[in-house]
């Protein structure tokens, strides 16, 4: 049975801890010598501005600094409470992977492992990083179908990963039982790295490349003036910035608070046990990879001659520092750890020496229990903040090692260069909002914590905190009738049972029990009609004198007239597709914007940022939560719709692409001519408390036409046949508009007389010559002749034409 030994560390910082690792041989930091690297000294010096202002010690805020330093951006400044690598850094049991099941944060992993691969050399800080390569293990047939799937994307990266035969497995790992393992998912140059080590080398490169990190240096209050720059004070005084990044760690809420905002984190323990020397693991000739059993959820890895193995326990057992929630962070906490609980994960401990019997002889040496920071989906925050000029957040890394290097280099891209390198809109903190409460980010932090080894499917639905109080007025009608998906907070119907059939949400790898369901809604729009409930649009109303101007600077489309919509694109200075809205008209200068229910805050947030640089007299609201929308579409839309409204829906009279204010059933709506299916349809928005009343008029109405429900299931089928593209699926930030065949949406030969501002000034200011500031005119000459440039490109490479 595995045993206490003599060393048990409770509440104990263990940095200095006096173990000296073997030359060679793995370590981490639970057995680093403090002496062997001891902390760089904190910067005496002080700086009244500061061009970045970087909040947090860690490894993703040196990281940070290290990037922006060496890009070139003077005057970056990082502020720390204690020092470097207090909080979650510090303690972490440092594990690297290629791997994501995602897409695109598999690109920063990739980045973190050669930034790291390469740090000791560029600083002269040895970071102790061993690469033996990861194995995930397979032992039920469901898993092998996930690592199938899993094979499927990796042609999107140069990352090597293969599935492996239980034969090769036992070859790398020998000390396994076999008896269980049907197949591996093998990542060669995976592997872990001493955290403390790997931000010391980060901080070095910081401060080589001109980077100022102070500590300690507590941020005691923020204040953002008017014109978008911060008031930063510390004990040591006061520091102008033009940004603030919060990288604070399990600080963040303290630091968000300073400002409003209520950052939903929630702190959870987690805990991993360290043997002493077991005599096969010092044996070996080789280190061993990193294992992780997935249906065991623990991690191994080899720490010396001994291992290392860290649980991920059920949702039931795992434990949230519910004080901290309630009333902070206790002011002295930095390098400190819990008491350990080895009853809380003995089942995973269990599982662990069954998995790796030499286990059951070894003696604990060290059992670590410290805090980490859980997001309510598990991924960070990453990027600036809508609502708040100039505050950007790297917050809410339950893996914050792996991401480290990757988000320092994507953030300082974003922010020196003005848009995102690639697009990671799953990290944006703008999908969070104030439907997100205290009690929905505990209850999701908890499930994704015991959810973290779980198999993950496609379409995959998590129930914790559900529902939000973000339901449309059709909830209560609909609920009992289909199975909905989670949206930015709203339940939204994904597919409708009917008496007998399996209603349960049923996920898998092959058809399951929705495909026959979606196949009839499908036939039933494309034959019939039906309705779908689309509240969860992303809604904002933009009214005044200079709407028209920032909607013509913003989109990429032609402004449509009074009365019509078009579908337009907001792109990024780098031509790439930031965002794809339906923009309505509906009176002079007063227009609806419409967009996807992931975007709504991602989306509001561009406008509203390029509207304060233009200096726009525009009144921005975000109406998503007032507004209901119901969709009607397929041959007899227009015949049911008809029978509730005195307004004349002809095709003549009610054009496709044109909005009307109507009213249906006596409940006043805006209608848009428009479906997303491809079909006569369109859509009816209206106050959220008249949905159920007018839901149930058009439902009545419809019945001699056979009338039914559709979900968003049915709709994506049907999109997809009609080829209209959906941002995140066939468009976002990594590609141009005419790589995804927007062609149509795009007037290449759209150019603004003068841009919004220059030099920071609206141009309604430089009202002469003898104004404009110096080289105006030769500037406006040489953007001009490279715009119509690249305009000619981009139209010889469409085969169109143009003067």
């Amino acid at each position: 049975m595995l045993r206490l030994g003599t060393r048990r560390l409770r509440g104990l910082g263990l940095r200095g801890f006096p173990l000296r690792a073997s030359p060679g041989r793995p370590h981490s930091v639970c057995s680093r010598r403090g002496e062997e690297n001891p902390p760089l000294s904190a910067e005496s010096r002080w700086k009244d501005q500061a061009e970045t202002v970087i909040i947090g010690g860690g490894c993703v805020g040196v990281s940070l600094a290290y990037h922006l330093a060496k890009a070139g951006m003077k005057d970056v400044v990082l502020l720390e409470k204690s020092e470097l690598t207090a909080g979650s850094t510090w303690h972490a049991a440092g594990l690297t992977t290629y791997f994501h099941p995602g897409i695109n944060l598999k690109k920063i992993h990739y980045y973190s492992i050669k930034l790291y691969e390469k740090l000791e050399e560029e600083t002269g800080q040895v970071v102790g990083f061993h690469q033996p390569g990861s194995i995930r293990i397979a032992t039920t047939p469901v898993r092998v179908d996930e690592f199938k799937y899993q094979m499927t994307r990796t042609g999107w990266h140069a990352t090597e990963q293969y599935i492996i035969e239980p034969e090769k497995i036992q070859e790398m790992f020998p000390l396994l039982n076999m008896n269980k393992i049907l197949a591996g998912l093998y990542n060669p140059g995976d592997g872990h790295i001493d955290p403390y080590s790997l931000t010391m080398a980060l901080a070095a490169g910081a401060r080589k490349y001109g980077a100022l990190l102070i500590y300690p240096a507590p941020v005691t209050s923020l204040k953002l003036r008017s014109d978008g720059t911060w008031d930063v004070e510390t004990p040591h005084g006061f520091m102008r910035a033009n940004r603030i990044v919060n990288a604070a760690g399990f600080w963040a809420r303290e630091v968000g608070k300073m400002i409003g905002l209520e950052h939903p984190l929630i702190p959870v323990q987690h805990q991993y046990i360290i043997t002493s020397t077991i005599p096969e693991v010092k044996a070996l000739k080789r280190e061993l990879p990193v294992l992780r059993d997935l249906e065991g959820s623990f991690y191994l890895r080899q720490e010396r001659d001994g291992l290392l193995f860290g649980p991920y326990e059920s949702q039931e057992k795992m434990k949230v520092q519910d004080s901290w929630v309630a009333s902070g962070v206790p002011p002295g906490f930095g390098k400190e750890l819990f008491e350990s609980d080895l009853d809380r994960i003995m089942e995973h401990v269990e599982a662990a020496m069954d998995m790796v019997p030499v286990l059951k002889k070894a003696d604990i040496i060290n059992i670590v229990n410290g805090p980490i920071t859980y997001s309510p989906d598990i991924l960070p925050m990453v990027g600036p903040h809508q609502g708040v000029r100039n505050y950007w957040v790297a917050i809410g890394f339950g893996y914050g090692i792996i991401h480290a290097g990757g988000v320092g280099k994507y953030l300082s891209d974003w922010i020196l260069h003005g848009e995102p390198p690639f697009d990671l809109i799953e990290l944006d903190p703008n999908r969070y909002g104030k439907w997100t409460t205290t009690e929905y980010t505990e209850a999701k932090a908890r499930e994704s914590y015991g959810f973290n080894n779980i198999v993950g499917y496609p379409k995959e639905e998590r129930f914790a905190g559900r529902p939000t109080q973000r339901v449309s007025g059709l909830y209560k009608t609909l609920e009992s009738k289909c199975s909905m998906g989670f949206h930015a907070g709203w339940e939204q119907p994904h597919w409708f049972y009917k008496p007998g059939q399996d209603p349960g949400y049923r996920p898998s790898f092959r058809r399951t029990n929705w495909f026959e369901p979606v196949g009839s809604e499908y036939q039933q729009v494309m034959q019939r009609v039906g309705v779908i409930d689309l509240s969860p649009f992303g809604k904002f109303n933009i009214k005044g004198q200079d709407s028209i101007r920032l909607l013509d600077y913003l989109f990429a489309n032609v402004i449509p007239k009074v009365g019509f919509t078009n579908i337009s694109h907001m792109l990024t200075p780098k031509g790439r597709v930031y965002a794809e809205l339906t923009v309505s008209h509906q009176s002079p200068g007063e227009f609806l914007l419409v967009t996807g229910s992931g975007s709504e805050l991602h989306d509001l947030r561009w406008i509203e940022e390029e509207a304060i640089k233009g200096g726009c007299d525009v009144e921005i609201k975000n109406i998503t939560d007032e507004l209901g929308v119901l969709g009607i579409a397929g041959p007899y839309s227009r015949k049911v719709l008809q029978k509730l409204t005195s307004d004349d829906l002809s095709d003549n009279v009610f054009k496709f692409l044109q909005t009307k204010p109507l009213k249906v059933s006596n409940i006043p709506v805006t209608a848009i001519r428009i479906s997303y299916t491809g079909e006569l349809g369109w859509e009816l928005y209206h106050r959220r408390e008249d949905s159920a009343a007018l839901y149930d008029a058009i439902m009545n109405a419809g019945q001699e036409e056979g009338i039914d429900n559709f979900g968003t299931y049915a709709m994506n089928a049907l999109r997809l046949e009609k080829a209209f593209r959906a941002w995140g699926s066939e468009m976002n930030c990594d590609t141009n508009p005419l790589e995804a065949g927007l062609e149509s949406f795009v007037k290449l030969n759209k150019v603004d007389s003068l841009p919004l501002s220059y030099q920071g000034k609206p141009y309604k200011e430089l009202i002469s010559l003898e104004k404009l500031p110096p080289n105006f005119l030769a500037t406006c000459i040489i953007e001009f002749a490279w715009l119509h440039f690249i305009t000619s490109r981009l139209h010889r490479k469409a085969g169109t034409e143009t003067d």
